[in-house]
């Protein structure tokens, strides 16, 4: 008899109407999957179609850590449909059991777990497959089954783990599953991880064709990120979630910290480092295609600024080619070049709220209030700029003292009021003058002017928008230069590397220091000791372990803003709530007047409880498989 596979467990995770149904179905795409694995050409398509599951991390609609945290803001109530706005609810505080905001990751992601399964279970018998590629291929495969169920802890925190799919004749108690605990979900995403590295290949070799898929170095490298995840308070030892247990009494979080875990992601991190060292994976550094001589500054700020959005450089480890930033940039771009003022391909309504403007270090390298500088400075009171400003803000231009001298990461990332927007196609700043500037005051080209699009905190991503896009002459004109969203980059990696090397130890190691002063010697600024030693009025910060933590949580929010980190980040670290206290607060969009313009202006109080640490399982899927416990809160 053909041993045929179901979506049984699918079925009942993601909610079927009755039991009945779950035993009456009969699948319709047999023959589809026969003929799917009868050659490699079609076995190679269903490989893709595993692929075809990753989430799409540059659309705003889908990915959670882009607008449902405290990062980004847009119009909460645009009246036309750009794009979804469901993630900003979550923000706002709008999350909700029955019909949860963002359950469509769990619905793909399961349905993308079952099609490996499949793959995994069919390949075996494509005949004219060469061993070594299959091999490959099954590797490939098994590390989008470690991915997969890594993205659904990350939210969900304890989940059922899929290993397999059911056959049709399996008892239906087999198939009402019931969650496993965070620990065991994390060592089968390790187990994964570990059976696919040797079978992947060791880099993309042909880019064209392999760029995207998973090679040893991104193994590797998310099993760092794994391990650091599971070793952080919000997996490790968290009492918080004592009552979360399966209706067996299995508990699903071990409430005992455990800080062998920071030792093991101390050497799954420095593997990794190793082996994107030896495979020529290094910090970018622009290097202009043109013979142009530009200044240390124009060159530092297309170091940070191309580290995202240039494809395929350096430092990309991986990136996710199901999900290229294309719309992304036209929500983040404001109008750049004034003279096009009726293009309607440009939104421009992405922004970062003060507190995230107020991240950044100063010119000093330390945080705004520790600058020893600077103390006492009414960051929103108004100053002219000077001829020493020019290339970050236009000469004589006023603008709040928050907005000068900070670090090039600040200018690298956010437009604002009088700054400088480097780039579209002006690349010479021998006159400083010539490049463009924006003027974001209410009736002003970048400012307040119509209710569906536009600024809405005073300041713009510049972050997601390539510096050689261009806008033209005709209404719908505008070039974009598309990128694959980057899911982990050396610097993410360095940062995980430092920061479990400082958990795992009682005081700073000098490796600690080396890789965070690595990130910010490319960002243009000296080292943590000299920093803190010279500019904060907390001198001798980053010579404990618990200072040293605070500076590396900063130094990640910089780092890493706007690339979908800080709000995982703020989550495993159990930080959000003490984060979230505060208001987000934007300009007075609305004032057309300096003084004015620059008054903090109250957006929205957020509050962070323990329920929001994890989704709300919908509660149709709950009332379907009574094995499934709902998480705390909800």
């Amino acid at each position: 008899m053909r041993k045929t596979w179901i979506i049984g467990v699918l079925a009942l995770i993601v909610g079927c109407s009755s039991c009945s149904k779950y035993l009456d179905v009969v699948p319709d795409n047999i023959a589809t999957l026969d003929n799917a694995f009868t050659m490699r050409s079609e076995a190679e398509k269903y490989l893709y179609t595993c692929y075809s599951y990753m989430p799409l991390d540059a659309e705003v609609a889908s990915n959670p850590a882009l607008l449902s945290g405290d990062e980004i803001w847009a119009i909460p109530q645009s009246p036309m449909p750009y794009f979804d706005h469901s993630m900003l609810k979550i923000a706002r505080g709008f999350q909700n059991a029955n019909a949860p905001i963002g359950n469509a990751t769990w619905d793909n992601l399961y349905k993308g777990l079952r099609d490996c399964n499949i793959f995994l279970e069919k390949v075996t018998t494509v005949p004219d497959l060469e061993l070594s590629e299959m091999n490959q291929w099954i590797a490939e495969v098994k590390f989008l089954k470690a991915y997969y169920h890594f993205y659904l802890v990350r939210m969900y925190g304890p989940i059922p783990l899929i290993k397999k799919n059911l056959p049709v004749d399996v008892a239906i108690s087999e198939v009402k599953v019931s969650r496993a605990p965070v620990d065991s979900c994390f060592a089968y995403i390790n187990q994964l991880i570990n059976e696919s590295v040797a079978d992947l290949s060791p880099d993309y070799g042909d880019p064209t064709k392999m760029a995207g898929r998973i090679t040893r170095l991104v193994a590797l490298s998310l099993k760092a990120k794994v391990l650091v995840t599971a070793a952080s308070p919000l997996f490790n030892g968290n009492s918080e979630q004592a009552s979360l247990v399966n209706k067996d009494g299995t508990k699903l979080f071990n409430t005992t910290y455990d800080p062998v875990k920071w030792d093991s992601a101390v050497v799954a991190c420095k593997t990794a480092i190793d082996v994107c060292q030896a495979n020529a994976i290094s910090l970018y550094h622009y290097v202009p295609t043109v013979v142009l001589k530009l200044s240390d500054t124009i060159n530092t700020q297309m170091s940070l600024r191309n580290v995202f959005t240039e494809r395929w450089n350096s430092e990309i480890i991986w990136a996710n080619t199901q999900s290229v930033a294309n719309s992304l940039q036209r929500w983040a771009t404001p109008f750049v070049n004034e003279a096009y003022l009726s293009n309607p391909n440009l939104i421009g309504e992405l922004g970062a709220p003060l507190k995230i403007a107020e991240m950044f270090y100063t010119q000093n390298g330390v945080p705004i209030n520790e600058d020893n500088t600077r103390t006492g400075t009414n960051w929103y009171s108004l100053r002219k700029a000077l001829a020493k400003d020019q290339l970050y803000i236009r000469k004589d231009f006023n603008t709040v003292e928050l907005n000068y001298d900070r670090e090039p990461r600040f200018y690298a990332d956010l437009a604002f009021d009088g700054g400088i927007w480097y780039g579209q196609g002006i690349y010479d700043d021998k006159i400083p003058a010539s490049l463009f500037c924006l003027h974001c005051k209410k009736g002003e080209p970048n400012g307040k002017a119509i209710l569906d699009r536009g600024i809405t905190t005073g300041y713009y991503l510049k972050k997601y928008v390539h510096y050689q896009n261009v806008m033209g002459s005709g209404t719908t004109d505008y070039s974009i230069t598309t990128y694959p969203w980057p899911i982990i980059r050396l610097a993410d990696l360095y940062l995980l590397y430092a920061e479990a090397l400082n958990e795992a130890n009682l005081t700073p190691t000098n490796d600690v220091y080396s890789y965070v002063n690595q990130i910010r010697a490319r960002a243009g600024l000296k080292t943590v000791q000299e920093s803190w030693t010279n500019f904060s009025t907390n001198p001798s910060k980053y010579t404990t372990k618990e200072g040293m933590r605070m500076i590396i949580h900063q130094e990640r929010g910089i780092e890493l803003a706007f690339e979908g980190q800080r709000f995982w980040d703020l989550r495993r670290w159990k930080e959000a709530p003490e984060k979230y206290q505060r208001a987000l607060e934007s300009y007075d969009i609305e004032q057309s007047v300096d003084l004015y313009f620059y008054r903090p202006k109250f957006i929205i109080k957020q509050s962070f409880g323990q329920k929001d640490y994890f989704w709300p399982i919908k509660d149709s899927y709950i009332e379907n498989n009574r094995n499934l416990v709902q998480n705390i809160g909800w």
